[in-house]
């Protein structure tokens, strides 16, 4: 079942490559649970089939890193990206898209996560397995307050515009 505007985020995990030591994180990957990532704070969301994909790295990627600044100035504390890819693979697509902080570059390398929101496709026919379906959404503490789902093949309601949009 897809989750829906109005629902809690399910309890997962969610890996990050992490670029600089901090407290409580090593360099290299490190996993979080998201209900406590979620907890008090405004994100916004998008999902996508994988990294390095041309869509993806052309105009869903870049769209938020540009304009990572309007989220925060709408109240959103931080911009993630969830695709169904290790932690490596995050990390390096998000060194190649100079995310720089603007944006979390989290993997879901078993689609488990992406399962639970069932927001899964099975791109098997491109060689690909099971990924994500497109999409953005705004989450407030852990609960859904805009989602949007691509159509199959279709990059037209999920990119940053449109969730500023909503945004008021």
């Amino acid at each position: 079942m897809t989750i829906k505007i109005g629902e809690q985020l399910p309890a997962g995990v969610l890996s990050e490559f992490v670029e600089v030591e901090a407290k409580g994180c090593s360099i290299g990957p490190n996993t979080f649970k998201v209900e406590d990532l979620v907890k008090g704070k405004t994100i916004a969301i998008f999902g996508l089939p994988g990294a390095f994909t041309p869509t993806c790295s052309a105009q869903h990627v870049p769209g938020y890193v540009a304009h990572a600044a309007d989220f925060k100035a709408k109240g959103v504390d931080e911009i993630w990206c969830i695709s169904v890819n290790d932690a490596f693979v995050m990390g390096a697509w998000g060194r190649d898209q100079k995310v720089g902080g603007t944006v979390r570059m989290m993997g879901d390398g078993s689609a488990t996560y992406t399962k639970l929101l069932g927001l899964d496709a099975d791109f098997s026919k491109f060689n690909m397995g099971i990924r994500s379906r497109r999409y953005s959404m705004l989450v407030v503490d852990g609960v859904v307050k805009q989602l949007n789902l691509e159509e199959a093949g279709k990059f037209e309601v999920s990119g940053a515009a449109t969730l500023l949009t909503q945004l008021g």
